[in-house]
């Protein structure tokens, strides 16, 4: 057991500056993104504030590009279906899980399209959105895209 503890506070005294590194440059991209929603919600017309409080950020998030239903329907996805699949369990369980988590990407993917033509974009912007949902939130957030409102397009 002694081998192992100085083994592993050897490993955090020679990564102790990449873990710091690491650590501040995670901070740093999680405050950008946080800014980013707070001038997304602020182009929709809300609080930039609502923005920053978890779950109900997501509830204002689906009303401002799609419909606030669809809130209660991810969070209906979400807990009712990992609640069903731990009560019956087994093999069927893990079926409802996995059925749940498939609706849940769905319903994601949606989202991204639904809003990238709230903000007046369109398949390209959707398309990026799903693929690096960061990038292009930031580009949403700081560049000229305007907010229209949800779209009545297929998605």
């Amino acid at each position: 057991m002694d081998d192992l503890e100085q083994q592993i506070t050897d490993w955090i005294q020679a990564n102790t500056g990449l873990l710091i590194t690491f650590g501040v440059l995670l901070l740093a991209w999680i405050i950008i993104m946080i800014v980013a929603m707070w001038v997304l919600f602020k182009k929709a017309g809300e609080p930039g504030w609502k923005a920053i409080i978890p779950i109900y950020n997501v509830y204002v998030w689906c009303k401002i590009v799609w419909s606030p239903n669809i809130f209660w329907i991810l969070l209906a996805v979400s807990l009712g279906g990992g609640l069903v699949a731990g009560i019956i369990g087994g093999t069927l369980g893990a079926f409802i899980q996995l059925g749940c988590s498939i609706a849940e990407l769905v319903l994601a993917i949606m989202i991204c399209i639904k809003t990238s033509y709230a903000y007046g974009r369109g398949a390209g912007t959707a398309v990026g959105l799903i693929f690096l949902s960061a990038i292009f939130t930031l580009i949403l957030a700081f560049g000229s895209a305007k907010y229209v409102g949800p779209q009545n397009k297929n998605a």
